[in-house]
């Protein structure tokens, strides 16, 4: 459940109003009011960036281009993985380790700037604290995807007391879903697939 929040934060509020004033927002010195996002919010970034976080004030295109990552790459992702996720699908596991090793990776990198580059922050511990979910989740989501084949479902022996694969014919991974669930059309938890 903390994973769905993670991802619905990130879609909603993050990559379209946080990232997205990055972009369209070249020079936060001189700039029109944009459609989105809204003024109101326009002004509670501006004041953290310029109390808390000078690299995001000063937009190098380095970071920029990390920017475009979040509005291109990841938004797309936290849709798709808001629903695999929430229904259980196991193709979410590859594009999860991918999302997380950049996601990783490029949060890593900004914080070394922020921390000790040419836009360091006046408030280190505050910027840390801050970007800590984005430096863990990867790994709570590698981890929810990579500890098993097969992280949305289980192998379950047939009704008939044979194990899965005897041979009998090893039962779909859609009917071991039913079994294990009690739902037909399977999908965790009663939810039916889609």
């Amino acid at each position: 459940m903390a994973l769905l929040g993670f991802f619905g934060i990130n879609l909603l509020l993050v990559t379209y109003v946080i990232s997205l004033e990055q972009i369209v927002i070249e020079d936060p010195f001189a700039y029109s009011p944009p459609l989105w996002p809204p003024q109101s919010l326009l002004a509670i970034i501006h004041w953290w960036e310029k109390t808390f976080d000078p690299l995001l004030w000063a937009r190098p295109a380095w970071y920029r281009a990390t920017i475009w990552l979040d509005a291109l790459v990841f938004g797309p992702f936290y849709a798709v993985a808001l629903y695999a996720f929430a229904r259980g699908r196991d193709w979410i596991r590859i594009p999860s380790v991918i999302w997380g090793s950049i996601m990783f990776t490029n949060v890593f990198i900004i914080l070394f700037d922020e921390l000790r580059g040419a836009h360091a922050s006046p408030h280190p511990v505050v910027v840390v604290m801050a970007n800590a979910a984005w430096l863990l989740a990867p790994f709570v989501v590698g981890w929810r995807v990579l500890h098993k084949e097969h992280p949305f479902t289980e192998e379950v022996a047939r009704s008939r007391g044979e194990p899965a694969g005897s041979a009998g014919g090893a039962p779909s991974r859609e009917a071991e879903r039913s079994e294990r669930d009690g739902v037909a059309g399977g999908g965790p938890k009663g939810l039916g697939t889609l």
